[in-house]
């Protein structure tokens, strides 16, 4: 049996461009001799398509498309992810309207609807909230080269009932009923979110099934990135011992052409599921930021470059994502701003190749510190403190949200996770924009992803970002002889403390437990407990961890904090 997985970039609610990707996978398919096409999990639909749900019209777009969906599937089978009213999966009208379905088409004919039978509510899924789940395996019986084949269809979760050989996470195994009943192919739609780590994780896991069953396994997963999160495609089949038949590309649009009587093949499994950490961040960040820019309607980009590690990090992946002539950073010194940190600002523009007007707050700074002087004298403070330093950031989110009104450009923020995990950034000042491109990147990574852009030009004895950038003490520069470590322990330590109780859900103790000092762990969780207000107003987060801030991580902001 030839089989046509199409990975494809389904925006949500653009139901005629989905459909046209299906029909064209499906002529692709014809003309190569394959017998089968599978898409993504709601490939008709887009993913997520959350309270979209529950508008009649978008539901009912389903049923209105079986006519072309039919057509298209002439010669073949057709195996078509979406969300459909209830009772078009054959499933009782109760809260939900509607059901995440595999719709099952054969040589013209509309021959099952196989609804999702598990319904994650973890981590950034809420599937119970909008989805009646499914209540029977999905078994369908279709006519390949002339005789019936016994497929075993499931819907990304369905797969997902136990990981790492763990107790069971859901009452019943789909994988296993299938098996039960004679499958005699594992056919999976997917679309599960990329984040490090996690390719290795899918291959395995659906390894491990078809081995435990003595089942081939083909794995449909969609591409793209909608809103937070990225999808990384790399669809895949393995014979019945688990062994590799197939591998789409990471991050690209592509048709993975699957014979499941062919021999497996050799892959470098390590290249394709687990190359280094710092490459798999910067390349899903570099697709959610083109992404997101595009479907949201935007052409450019722009940001202020500080002269430090973050920004010359976010301007080097907009550049990749977008174009140097769509990125624009902007210079803004202050009363505390060195001027090695502008000249590694300006070198980081030249070296990418984009504009960098330099634009002061030094006056505007001094006229606001004059007008507020008669109230803010009412209350004693130090030289520089943190409204002083919270003045100067807002000023430059004015300036850049200005910037962005005038030219339609979007604007990217450039704090990294640890400092939105302790706070140390300022509201409607560097928070300001529309898209946190590293807000989901420990310090320490987006070091290690400024390495990889250094390291692809370093044969031409040059660099991109500024050794002077990766090597000075992070500093906000909004105090005399600021740094970062004033006030925060050294980020190697940060990243690691914060890694164990953001990240793995440990709890202080846990934490100190594993070797870690009892007052700095126990200051940095009430940093962390204590920002939550200000992680609430962020900009969409991109996610490349396994528990990123926004819909991942949901904290109530009024709530007795430990001290």
């Amino acid at each position: 049996m030839r089989i046509r997985l199409t990975q494809f970039d389904s925006l949500i609610a653009d139901i005629a461009g989905n459909l046209a990707h299906i029909v064209a996978a499906c002529d692709r398919a014809r003309r190569a001799g394959d017998h089968m096409v599978v898409t993504p999990e709601l490939a008709l639909h887009g993913y997520p398509p959350l309270d979209l749900l529950e508008r009649d019209d978008f539901l009912a777009a389903t049923e209105a498309c079986l006519p072309q969906l039919c057509e298209a599937s002439r010669g073949l089978v057709l195996v078509v992810g979406a969300a459909a009213p209830v009772a078009l999966a054959g499933l009782p009208r109760g809260r939900h309207k509607a059901a995440n379905v595999a719709l099952v088409l054969e040589d013209g004919r509309h021959v099952a609807t196989v609804a999702k039978r598990l319904l994650p509510t973890y981590d950034v899924f809420d599937e119970a909230r909008w989805f009646a789940a499914g209540d029977t395996p999905g078994l369908v019986e279709v006519m390949v080269e002339g005789r019936r084949v016994r497929l075993g269809v499931t819907v990304c979760e369905d797969v997902w009932s136990r990981e790492d050989d763990g107790p069971p996470r859901y009452a019943c195994d789909p994988v296993a009923d299938l098996a039960a009943l004679g499958a005699e192919v594992l056919v999976n739609l997917s679309a599960s979110p990329f984040d490090l780590g996690k390719p290795a994780r899918r291959l395995e896991l659906v390894r491990g099934l078809a081995r435990e069953h003595h089942i081939p396994a083909v794995y449909c997963n969609t591409v793209g990135a909608n809103d937070q999160l990225i999808f990384d495609g790399r669809s895949f089949a393995v014979d019945a011992q688990g062994r590799l038949l197939a591998v789409g590309p990471a991050l690209l649009d592509a048709d993975v052409q699957v014979d499941l009587q062919a021999p497996p093949r050799v892959f470098d499994e390590t290249a394709l599921f687990s190359p280094p950490r710092p490459m798999q961040a910067r390349s899903a960040l570099v697709r959610g930021i083109a992404d997101y820019v595009r479907k949201c309607g935007f052409k450019d980009v722009l940001l202020g470059l500080s002269g430090g590690i973050d920004s010359a990090v976010v301007a080097a992946l907009a550049v990749e994502a977008l174009g140097k002539e769509h990125v624009m950073g902007v210079a803004m010194p202050g009363p505390c701003s060195s001027q090695g940190s502008v000249d590694d600002a300006l070198e980081l523009a030249e070296n990418l190749g984009i504009r960098c007007p330099i634009l002061p707050i030094i006056g505007p700074y001094d006229a606001l510190a004059l007008a507020l002087q008669p109230e803010l004298a009412r209350t004693p403070s130090q030289p520089h403190d943190i409204t002083e330093q919270n003045l100067q950031a807002r000023l430059r989110g004015t300036m850049l949200m200005a910037l962005s009104n005038r030219t339609g450009a979007l604007l990217l923020t450039t704090g990294n996770k640890s400092e939105m995990a302790v706070g140390y950034c300022t509201l409607y000042g560097d928070m300001n924009g529309g898209l946190a491109v590293i807000g989901d990147l420990p310090k320490m990574l987006v070091y290690a992803v400024a390495e990889t852009y250094n390291h692809d030009v370093q044969h031409q004895g040059r660099v991109v970002i500024p050794l002077s950038t990766m090597t000075k003490a992070p500093s906000a520069e909004l105090a005399p002889n600021q740094t970062d470590q004033d006030n925060l322990p050294p980020y190697p330590l940060l990243d690691a403390i914060l890694e164990r109780f953001v990240e793995l859900g440990e709890t202080a103790e846990q934490v100190i437990e594993a070797g870690y000092e009892r007052a700095t762990v126990k200051k940095v969780v009430r940093l962390v407990e204590m920002a939550e207000f200000k992680r609430r107003q962020a900009a969409p987060v991109l996610r490349v961890t396994r528990k990123a801030f926004g819909p991942g991580r949901r904290i109530p902001l009024a709530r007795a904090v430990p001290r």
